[in-house]
């Protein structure tokens, strides 16, 4: 008697087809079933450096949003009774108990230059408090209110966080209210570079021929000018009758027509190397407009490109505005931005003896690497299936 081979099948019942291999893990059947922005946030949040620099992108904005809300004073409330006042440090308790103050001023004399100088005074206690009543504000130049985050109890009495200024205006003020201009010139500057940067780079790169060769011609024309120059020329033609909101759209401007041709080659290769793959003849055999095709197939996929050349961009601009200010051919007072402030930093007998004149530059620094940071894991979050 012979044994057929299928009558030694056990008979188990079959297993269920879940499209993921038995011995996977259940992280990969996780992985597998995911969306496309559940594996780009789990990509982000990898990346250690961007997830901080993105809180930290987060924090800069909501204080150029309530700026006016933040600085102890006004941007431009001067004190010529203190100029070039030092920091003080704020204290949270002392033998008494819990409670925040400041040590106040007194005046000597520097025995080298003979220069009245201010040293703070351990004796003098200058009480200070939260969402305390200062000077009369508008938030957003719409909403009267007269409350701030942190200030004096008593308006009288000096409080200078980050130090004062040869006229004896706040740092700390100026700085936070600086941070709204230097911030937002970069959002509306990186929005403009975007637009041409998409638009142009998209229409050379997708009918290339002549199209492509006049605009790629004058992408060269702008490369080729030295940026500086170009920036002084542009400036220089600003009349000084403007206003300094006027200057301020103008600056803009003027970034946004030097910034926008890096952005453009990018999105030129692109479409080069895409505008021929089998899923955009597809559409276009399919009857698909033109605008429809470059908007729904060809840019999202790569989108990641053009996250990573805004985000990258933003800083660009932010050091730019503070290079035409700091140069004296941007923003002017009494406009306060980063540049403008760091316009006092100039004079070398200035920092030697007030340093923090400099502060400027670290929130400048700050929010390079921040933003630089952010835009880096964003880039990397937005092609999840790369390594």
């Amino acid at each position: 008697m012979s044994i057929n081979d299928n009558d030694l099948t056990l008979n188990t019942p079959p297993a269920p087809e879940t499209g993921v291999p038995e011995a996977a893990p259940v992280g990969t059947v996780k992985f597998q079933r995911a969306g496309q922005w559940q594996l780009a946030w789990w990509k982000f949040k990898r990346h250690r450096l961007a997830v901080v620099g993105g809180l930290v992108v987060i924090l800069i904005y909501l204080v150029a949003i309530f700026a006016e809300f933040l600085a102890p004073h006004d941007a431009g409330a001067y004190s010529a009774r203190y100029t070039y006042a030092p920091p003080q440090q704020l204290h949270f308790w002392d033998e008494s108990g819990f409670g925040l103050f400041v040590h106040g001023y007194k005046v000597q004399v520097n025995k080298e230059s003979f220069a009245r100088e201010f040293v703070i005074d351990p004796e003098a206690r200058i009480p200070v408090g939260l969402f305390v009543k200062g000077a009369p504000y508008r938030l957003w130049g719409l909403i009267p209110a007269d409350i701030r985050l942190i200030g004096p109890l008593d308006p009288k009495q000096p409080m200078y966080l980050w130090g004062a200024d040869r006229l004896g205006r706040d740092m700390l003020s100026r700085v936070i209210h600086g941070t709204r201009i230097s911030m937002t010139i970069g959002l509306v500057g990186v929005s403009l570079s975007l637009f041409f940067g998409i638009l142009l780079g998209g229409l050379s790169g997708y009918y290339g021929g002549q199209v492509d060769n006049v605009i790629q011609r004058a992408i060269e024309f702008l490369l080729a000018i030295p940026t500086i120059p170009l920036w002084m020329g542009l400036a220089a033609a600003i009349p000084p009758s403007m206003s300094p909101l006027q200057v301020y759209f103008i600056i803009t401007v003027i970034l946004s027509l030097v910034g926008w041709t890096g952005l453009a080659r990018v999105i030129r290769g692109r479409f080069l190397a895409i505008k021929n793959e089998d899923f955009v003849v597809a559409a276009r055999l399919d009857g698909t407009s033109e605008l429809g095709i470059i908007l729904r197939h060809m840019a999202p996929s790569f989108a990641s490109h053009i996250i990573a050349s805004v985000t990258l961009a933003i800083p660009v601009m932010v050091l730019s505005e503070t290079a035409l200010s700091f140069l004296g051919i941007g923003l002017r007072p009494p406009v306060v931005s980063w540049g403008v402030l760091l316009q006092e930093a100039q004079n070398i007998r200035s920092v030697a003896t007030a340093p923090w004149l400099l502060s400027p530059g670290i929130a400048v620094i700050v929010t390079v690497l921040a933003l630089n940071f952010f835009g880096d894991g964003l880039r990397d979050a937005a092609d999840p299936y790369s390594e």
